[in-house]
Formats: structure tokens, C-alpha cells, sequence
């Protein structure tokens, strides 16, 4: 999720909250300051999109159509792979249309996250798919 070019910015924030974010950070590894960077990108994100959540995976974090399952790159990939229409992924997902809707504004509005991430997950299922692949061939001979 990073953004390119770096801006100091200062603000002070309830005691609690300083020392749940410190909390925080270290059961993740990261710096407070990554931490906080990342729930402010998140915090607006969903404000302009509350439709969407974001999770962590083995690939990283992501976004993802909330209540669904789905992250916003499956949901993408979907609609592509329906010629574009909304309303035949959102029948095939079994998702109304206006939330593979949501999905798609999402990813229009955050397009090198979305396309990095769909990149990675897609590389991934590939490599599993050879190894599983060549498992079945070692176990056959």
C-alpha cells in the first residue's frame, strides 16, 4: 500500500490508544508509525468505501469485499472473466450487483494495489499447481 513520497505529519492521541497501538505494532513486527500509516490509508479507504475490509494472508494484506469472503482482486478477476459485466459475476458469485459494484470502484480507485496483489495470489496458485502437479507425477512412478 505504499504511496510514493513521505510527508512528516505530528498529532497527539489518547493515552490508551498510543499504548494499544504500540501493542499492536510489536505483535506484528512493525513500527508503531507503519502501523499507524496503515490504518489511517485503511480508516479512509473504508470511509469512502464501506463496503470493503482489509485481512492479512501469506501473501500479505489485502483488501476484500466484506461479508463475502472475497477479496477485491477475486471479485475483478471475475468480472473479467464474464466480459466485463457486472450483473453475470455477481450471478455467478451469488453477490448482488451493487456490491461486486463496490468491489470494482474499489479496485478502479486503488488499481496498482489491486493489480500487485492479483499478481502475487495468481503467481502463488500457479507454483502450487506445479508442485502439486509434480508431486502426482512422482507418485505415479
Amino acid at each position: 500500500m505504499g504511496r510514493g513520497k513521505r510527508r512528516h505529519m505530528s498529532l497527539r492521541v489518547d493515552e490508551a490508544a498510543a499504548v494499544d497501538l504500540e501493542r499492536a505494532a510489536r505483535r506484528r513486527g512493525i513500527s508503531r508509525n507503519e502501523l499507524a500509516e496503515r490504518y489511517l490509508i485503511e480508516g479512509a479507504a473504508q470511509d469512502e468505501f464501506p463496503q470493503i475490509g482489509f485481512r492479512d494472508g501469506a501473501l500479505g494484506r489485502r483488501a476484500t469485499l466484506l461479508g463475502t469472503g472475497l477479496d477485491v482482486w477475486q471479485v475483478l478477476e471475475t468480472v473479467r472473466n464474464h466480459g466485463n459485466s457486472v450483473e453475470e459475476a455477481a450471478e455467478y458469485l451469488d453477490v448482488p450487483a451493487e456490491r461486486v459494484r463496490t468491489a470494482v470502484r474499489y479496485a478502479a480507485a486503488h488499481t496498482d494495489e489491486i493489480e500487485e496483489i492479483a499478481s502475487r495470489e495468481i503467481e502463488a496458485a500457479v507454483r502450487a499447481e506445479e508442485l502439486w502437479r509434480a508431486e502426482q507425477e512422482l507418485l505415479s512412478s
